[in-house]
């Protein structure tokens, strides 16, 4: 079935210009499309190869190596002379994908008995000089990530086993779309993407219907549909073309140089890699746009496409761009006009006249009631995050990858070899000559190098990290409410957080408050959903602790049939006091048992302040099998103050 075509996508004109401009100059380092479900990401992007030019290769060679300039280090090499040419090849990775599937796999088997590096290429090979298209980027596992993070580095993927090591150039357009919803990337991976865009659908009725018109009608006949948008596409691609021809012509002015630099530093942004993508970009525009000169307008449409994503200071910040504070930055770089003559037109002609309000504008209203909300309720604000100690999981998971808990994963350090039989991870070469050694004169061996069987082959088992599902109850009742109380509360779950994001695991929130209990928020990857619930978190009402516990258990049990490898770690935010029902505390403590029999790992926040202290929250720990954290000692660094007191 022939793809969908590019032009027939309606709408989206800024990820439209983002595919465009990186399909001109793979240099700009691809791009992140963000979006809700069902915008047409991913039609789009897979739309895009067949506009590229197609690339002409060395004949024969699994690294599509360029026949003018042929890698001298290739696997393949040396090279003849013959060359073809192909169509531009889009690679799609799976977020599921397996290490050596992505980078290519090397056989041990070969290389042991007939000393010869026998190498599998991967998908970083296959996507070489073309698009690499990543899905949901934001599932990924942290050791494709890794991965990834190294070939955009260094434009070429390195396979290192057991001694042996083949390397590969590997230069693509990196594309990845994903749904904010499910999580964010990991800040290494995010600044590696030259471009974002963010991507909505439309409201206009008259616009949906079309989506609809022609969806229908390319299932009913693909063939027929793209012959409709054949003669559109192929005059996009030429311009692409034509665009990429022009682009080594387009000069970069010291004037444009400081407009660029102006921007950057009026956003703040780290490092220079924005001033380098924000430059090509404009480079690349001024290319589309068939002139030789980057223009202040090409500097305006790449800063607004290479800058929103890297102005986040943490997971928590939405991305985007101040419109008003960039037309502030392109005006203060602008270099000084002459003023000419003196104008004596009169008053009001000169610096004292008053400044018109930028196009667009609105002058803000000092009118009004003070304080805006009159009579309505505020709810209690979080403080500011801190860096949060590391709570873990006993013992040896098996989890998805990681950095709380230790876990047996495909990577990490060796501390073992699995049992015989067991194929997975990486192959260990010295269990597995100890295996084959014993048998080499029963099997004729008569030269260099080793006779194996499959059965000798032994597979290293490595420890390294997992994540966790890190499940938060949390009281809201009106004990929490007092004094500000809340306030810490939530700047120490939110610092927790922060802290799972950091750790790759999934979050869930349960609150508890006036007699019942709540799912606030579905196990999930989001952390930035977990936050915006923790914001606007009400208090209020008496304290039902044992349907906060049950529901939390409720929630466990669920997500251990969905996730069954995931390990949880329940933290209980609480003052420990149970006063909802009549047998409010000999429930919360069934409860309590009831978790602890199922083996649940579990932290308790204690919220209890003042002189007079109960020390209900320390009992429910106990109860539990759970580690006792007093709320001002959620903090890293106060923890290592703690640790220096007691040793002096």
């Amino acid at each position: 079935m022939r793809p969908y075509p590019f032009t027939a996508v309606v709408g989206m004109p800024d990820l439209r210009l983002g595919l465009v401009l990186s399909a001109i100059s793979p240099a700009i380092g691809g791009v992140l499309v963000r979006g809700e479900k069902g915008t047409a990401k991913s039609t789009m992007v897979r739309a895009l190869a067949g506009l590229l030019p197609e690339v002409d290769v060395v004949e024969g060679c699994r690294f599509s190596c360029d026949p003018a300039a042929p890698d001298p280090n290739c696997p393949d090499a040396p090279h003849g002379t013959r060359a073809v040419r192909r169509p531009a090849r889009l690679v799609e990775l799976p977020v599921g994908a397996a290490e050596d599937r992505v980078i290519g796999s090397l056989n041990l088997e070969r290389a042991l008995t007939e000393g010869v590096t026998d190498f599998q290429p991967g998908l970083l090979a296959a996507a070489h000089r073309g698009l690499l298209y990543v899905d949901e980027v934001n599932l990924l596992h942290d050791h494709l990530v890794d991965t990834l993070l190294d070939a955009a580095a260094m434009g070429r993927a390195t396979v290192e086993r057991e001694g042996v090591s083949v390397s590969h150039a590997a230069r693509f357009v990196l594309i990845g779309t994903m749904n904010p919803e499910e999580g964010e990337l990991r800040p290494q991976l995010l600044d590696r993407f030259g471009l974002t865009v963010e991507v909505a659908a439309s409201r206009d009725p008259e616009q949906r219907a079309e989506v609809i018109r022609r969806r229908l009608a390319y299932e009913a006949d693909p063939d027929a549909f793209a012959a409709r948008f054949e003669d559109t596409d192929a005059q996009l691609a030429a311009e692409i073309a034509a665009a990429q021809k022009l682009l080594p012509s387009v000069e970069l002015s010291d004037e444009a140089l400081r407009q660029i630099a102006e921007v950057c530093a009026a956003f703040e942004v780290d490092g220079m890699r924005a001033d380098i993508v924000t430059a090509r970009t404009a480079v690349a525009h001024a290319a589309w746009s068939g002139r030789t000169e980057v223009s202040t307008e090409d500097i305006r449409v790449a800063a607004r496409l290479a800058l929103p994503h890297r102005r986040r200071r943490n997971p928590f910040d939405a991305p985007g761009i101040d419109e008003e504070q960039l037309e502030q930055a392109l005006r203060d770089a602008e270099p000084p006009e002459d003023p000419g003559p003196p104008d004596d037109d009169g008053p009001g002609s000169g610096s004292d006249a008053p400044a018109e309000t930028p196009q667009g504008q609105q002058q803000p209203e000092t009118g009004g009631e003070p304080g805006g909300g009159g009579s309505e309720q505020q709810s209690v604000g979080a403080g500011k995050p801190y860096r949060a100690r590391m709570f873990s999981v006993a013992g040896l998971g098996e989890g998805a990858h990681g950095k709380r808990s230790r876990a047996v994963t495909d990577a990490g350090r060796t501390i073992g070899v699995r049992p015989p039989g067991t194929r997975a991870g990486r192959p260990h070469l010295v269990a597995t000559v100890r295996a084959a050694a014993p048998h080499q004169r029963s099997r004729g061996r008569d030269g260099a190098g080793l006779v194996l069987r499959p059965s000798d082959l032994r597979f290293a088992l490595r420890e390294g990290r997992e994540g966790n599902l890190v499940l938060f109850c949390v009281d809201a009742s009106g004990s929490m409410g007092a004094k500000s109380r809340m306030r810490e509360v939530k700047a120490a779950v939110l610092s927790l957080l922060l802290d799972a994001y950091q750790r790759r695991d999934k979050v869930g929130l349960v609150t508890f408050r006036a007699g019942a209990a709540e799912l606030a928020l579905p196990p999930t990857i989001s952390v930035e959903a977990a936050a915006a619930r923790l914001e606007g978190l009400p208090t209020g009402g008496r304290t039902p602790l044992a349907e906060g516990l049950l529901e939390a258990a409720r929630v466990l049990r669920v997500e251990a049939v969905r996730d069954p490898r995931r390990r949880p770690l329940l933290v209980v935010v609480t003052d420990g006091r149970a006063t909802s029902g009549a047998d409010a505390v000999a429930r919360s403590q069934q409860a309590a048992d009831m978790l602890a029999g199922a083996g649940v790992a579990s932290v308790v926040m204690d919220c209890e302040t003042g002189r007079m202290r109960l020390g209900l929250a320390a009992e429910l720990a106990a109860r539990l099998g759970g580690e006792h954290v007093p709320l001002g000692e959620v903090a890293a660094d106060t923890l290592a103050t703690e640790v220096r007191r007691r040793a002096a």
